[in-house]
């Protein structure tokens, strides 16, 4: 199969199968397509808890705020899988998860993009005047003119002999992502807000262990009850918990966490260990 994930939202993830069902008759399965726009590290982010759910695959990758410029096109093979996006960083952090525990099966190449097209609508050009026809590969678009093309032959060659693919060349990343790691001790935990996902849950990089044995913490100075489930507080009440990613989320029961905490992605968290009620 062959996976798409971009901030492209709707209609251009259409031209992107369309060039990928002209070259192959891979399984396409979309990740999302709503990531927020030109937000490289979030995507990153929810790629590498997505991804390693997939059996092997091609995925397909286009956050790309460089579109058009000298940033480079790229393929990484992790393990079993390829990822093909720009080199921006946005596949290293899902690309380690799929490559471990065996590191030496991270391999990159970078694409010769004039190699990859062309890549051209299969009906006549509706564009009367010549002029105002598109160009064969477009600056603003890789997702079509690049990286799809790329994707479907990928998913063509084995993951072994993608170094037999003329138009790629052994390359070192230019661009390196490390999600930023937090400082835990046992009392107390600094970290930050990774992401707010969709209903409001404000995902830091803390790991859930931190919680472990505790009824409630300080976040950030205010006490906050923590719970298993968003249930375990009334309705519209904040709550501290262990999210499905492992790491700790500030959320609230039926509402918004990163209204009711007062943080978005990037803002510091510091928790730490709050007095226990008397029995």
């Amino acid at each position: 199969m062959i996976t798409l994930a971009s901030d492209f939202g709707t209609p251009y993830p259409a031209a992107m199968k369309g060039v990928v069902l002209q070259r192959t008759d891979a399984r396409l399965v979309d990740v999302a397509h709503d990531f927020p726009r030109q937000d490289v590290r979030t995507a990153a982010f929810w790629l590498r808890e997505v991804l390693p759910y997939f059996p092997p695959a091609t995925h397909l990758v286009v956050v790309d705020p460089g579109v058009g410029t000298d940033r480079a096109a790229v393929v990484v093979r992790a393990g079993d899988h390829a990822l093909v996006g720009p080199d921006n960083g946005v596949l290293l952090p899902a690309a380690r998860r799929l490559a471990a525990p065996d590191a030496d099966r991270l391999e990159t190449y970078v694409i010769d993009e004039r190699a990859v097209g062309p890549v051209e609508p299969t009906g006549p050009d509706p564009a009367a005047d010549a002029s105002a026809r598109r160009p064969t590969q477009s600056n603003t678009f890789h997702g079509r003119d690049v990286f799809a093309p790329a994707a479907a032959a990928v998913h063509e060659t084995d993951t072994d002999a993608l170094g037999s693919l003329e138009w790629l060349e052994s390359t070192a990343m230019d661009v390196d992502l490390e999600l930023p790691a937090p400082t835990v001790e046992e009392q107390r935990a600094a970290g930050e807000v990774l992401v707010v996902d969709g209903f409001g849950n404000a995902i830091t990089n803390v790991p859930g262990s931190y919680l472990d044995g505790r009824e409630r913490v300080l976040v950030n100075g205010d006490l906050v009850p923590v719970g298993e489930t968003f249930a375990a507080v009334p309705v519209g009440e904040r709550l501290a918990t262990v999210g499905s990613h492992g790491y700790v989320e500030l959320d609230v029961n039926r509402g918004r966490g990163d209204e009711a905490f007062g943080l978005e992605p990037g803002d510091g968290v510091v928790l730490e260990s709050a007095a226990e009620p008397a029995d």
